[in-house]
Formats: C-alpha cells, structure tokens, sequence
C-alpha cells in the first residue's frame, strides 16, 4: 500500500486546482453517498467547481439528504472536464464503475479516501485509515484538519455517512471520536431525530416482502454459528426490487444469538453474485475469507463478486467458512 499523504498534503492539492469530481463505489450505501455529498459540499463553498458522479446514481432511500439532486449516473454525466477526480469509500479503483471510470478517466490527479482495510492506495495522493469506522468521519476529521467549512449539506451528509456504517454506531469499530464528532454535528443543529427517522423508518414496504422471501431461503449449519440466506433474480423481479432493498438485510441474521458469520448471496445479472459477509468474530476475519474469492473489506464485514450459479458460489464461500472455524476451534 502506498504511504499515506496528509491532510496539509490533500488541503494543498484541494488550494492548487479548480475543478473536481467526488466519486463513490457501485451499488453506493449511505458512507459511499453521504461522502461524496459531504466533501463534495465543502469543496463547493471554497469556490470550486465540483461534480458529483456514480456509477449507479443515488439510490431513492437517500434522497431525502439536501443535495442528493446533484448525484449524476456517471454514464449519463455530460462534459465531465475535470482537474482531480476524489475516489471515496471505494477499496479498489474499478469498483467506481466502467461508467464512473471513463467520465474521469482525463482527471490529471487521483485523490483517494478510504477506510477500507485492502484498499492497495491506488491514487496519486491516498489517505486509507481503516481504523475509522466510515469514510465520513475521514471526512469530518480532513475539513476540521483544513477549517474548512461544515456547513448543513455536509453536517446532516457526514451524519448519514457514519451512521449507517456504523449501524446506528453500535458496531465494535465505533470509537470515541466517533462519538465526539456526532456530539459535535448536534451542537451545529443536526436534528437526530428527524434525520434518523428519514434513514431508517421510511423504508418501502417491498422491503418487507423481501423479509419475508429471505426468510424462507434461511439455513444455518447444526451447531448455529453460521447462517446465510440467498436472493435469487426471480425474486428480486417478482418483488421489484433495487438494488438499494437488499441494505442491511444481512444485519438481520446477523443479530441472532450464537452465531459467528452470517452470509448473504444474491443473484445478479450477467451470471454474477454478490456475496455479503458479517462475522462477529475476528479470528474468523471477514476480509481474509472474501479476499481468497477477489473480494475483500473490513474484518467484520465484507465482501465478494464472484461467477455463478448461486449454488456454486454457496458451495465455496461456506467451505471455506466452515474451514476457516475448524482451524479455530469455533466448529
């Protein structure tokens, strides 16, 4: 991985140009969006031209953020002339998209901001610190660095960002800062209520018939320590679904009592899967285990795109598990 540059050393860069594109991974989240969203902002209010690219556009269940407007489907984005393309939340630099790709593909510099532990620093400038818990509270932490400014758009953006990494900052990698940095978004009039209401009790209600169709998939090995469920394409266009539905269905299974790892497959065009993986175990390392199948992430939490059929894919990455937790001790 690539030495880290500093956030004086980013802050120079941000001085020394005038145009910018904020890029976030495929099959964007709330860290992917509300990052682009955040910097993207601050960026703005320095007086800089700023564009803002996804692969996939913003998906509706983080439209309500102000700003989310100007999130363009990177294939459909005309005229994209910039000087520095920033890469955010996105470990490795094709998982921006071939749309993404080739709208900043003429950037003369690769700013990349990261908290992914394999991200291999693919950028000109990098800055990957996977000990925080979101890219947003890099972000948070890179505008304090510069006094650059947080103003509505980037406080309520870089709330979402770490929230939704975080789940809702209850998992082990949330530190003080963490909190520390939320108290402060409050004290500069964050309406926690009113933004957590819009991030987690507006969902569809074709999530809750998706629910109801995982559960019906649910297996789990005899002892209970690992579980999974599977999404097949017949059920995702049956329901309806967006690729945006399947957020966070994993940290159902997840939750259940006793288990290690819990996995969720999904069946995606082209004869691709998306493998989601959850582990609340570090000697069962999430990242480690995706990373055998090109995949990769933090050590609770990570994943994989990988050939299919579903079935195959199932076959392997709980070989590999169930390998893993023998070598343990944990089977």
């Amino acid at each position: 991985m690539s030495e880290n540059s500093t956030f004086a050393e980013i802050g120079e860069a941000f001085k020394a140009h005038n145009s910018f594109a904020v890029v976030s991974h495929v099959r964007p989240d709330g860290d992917a969006i509300g990052s682009i969203l955040a910097l993207g902002h601050a960026l703005e209010q320095m007086g800089k031209s700023v564009r803002y690219l996804n692969n996939d556009g913003c998906p509706e269940s983080l439209a309500f953020l102000p700003g989310s407007e100007k999130v363009e489907v990177s294939s459909e984005a005309k005229d994209v002339d910039v000087e520095v393309a920033i890469t955010l939340d996105t470990a490795a630099h094709s998982r921006v998209g071939e749309g993404s790709l080739e709208a900043i593909k003429d950037a003369k510099l690769i700013i990349n901001i990261d908290h992914h532990v394999s991200n291999p620093g693919y950028g000109d400038l990098n800055y990957i610190d996977s000990n925080s818990p979101a890219t947003g509270q890099i972000i948070y932490d890179l505008l304090m660095a510069l006094d650059l400014p947080i103003s509505e758009i980037t406080r309520d953006s870089i709330y979402v960002a770490v929230s939704t990494d975080t789940g809702s900052f209850q998992y082990s990698g949330t530190t003080q800062r963490t909190y520390e940095m939320a108290a402060d978004l409050v004290a500069r009039g964050l309406d926690v209520g009113k933004i957590n209401e819009l991030t987690y009790d507006s969902q569809p209600y074709r999530k809750v018939e998706l629910m109801r169709a995982l559960l019906n998939t649910l297996d789990r090995s005899d002892e209970g320590k690992l579980v999974w469920w599977d999404l097949s394409l017949e059920t995702k266009n049956e329901l309806g679904l967006v690729d945006d539905d399947t957020e966070g269905m994993i940290d159902f299974i997840r939750a259940v009592q006793g288990v290690l790892v819990a996995v969720f497959f999904e069946d995606l065009d082209g004869g691709k899967v998306r493998v989601s993986m959850r582990s609340k175990d570090r000697r069962l390392n999430a990242s480690e285990i995706c990373g055998v199948f090109g995949g990769g992430g933090h050590a609770l939490a990570a994943g994989i795109r990988m050939s299919g059929p579903i079935s195959d894919a199932r076959e392997k990455v709980l070989a590999e598990i169930r390998g893993r937790m023998k070598s343990e001790g944990l089977s």
